[in-house]
């Protein structure tokens, strides 16, 4: 089975962050996603529960939920 893409389709990088402010990944995690094994794909999706939003961040990126993978796209 394969791990679910978090994308939601709004793809935009913060440049405080310099993670996506739909699903939070980085660049590189984006780019690698097509690559990646289920383990590496996991791990990404694991990593993304840890990050928040920091102060001073734009308001739209803070309330940006990251997808569960349940509920996630294939993107």
């Amino acid at each position: 089975m394969s791990v679910a893409s978090p994308c939601t389709g709004i793809c935009r990088i913060d440049p405080m962050t310099g993670w996506c402010a739909g699903c939070r990944r980085t660049l590189t995690e984006i780019a690698e996603w097509g690559a990646a094994g289920d383990g590496r794909r996991q791990a990404i999706l694991d990593g993304l529960a840890q990050r928040r939003w920091p102060e001073g961040a734009p308001a739209d990126n803070a309330s940006a939920d990251v997808v569960p993978p349940s509920a996630a796209s294939t993107r």
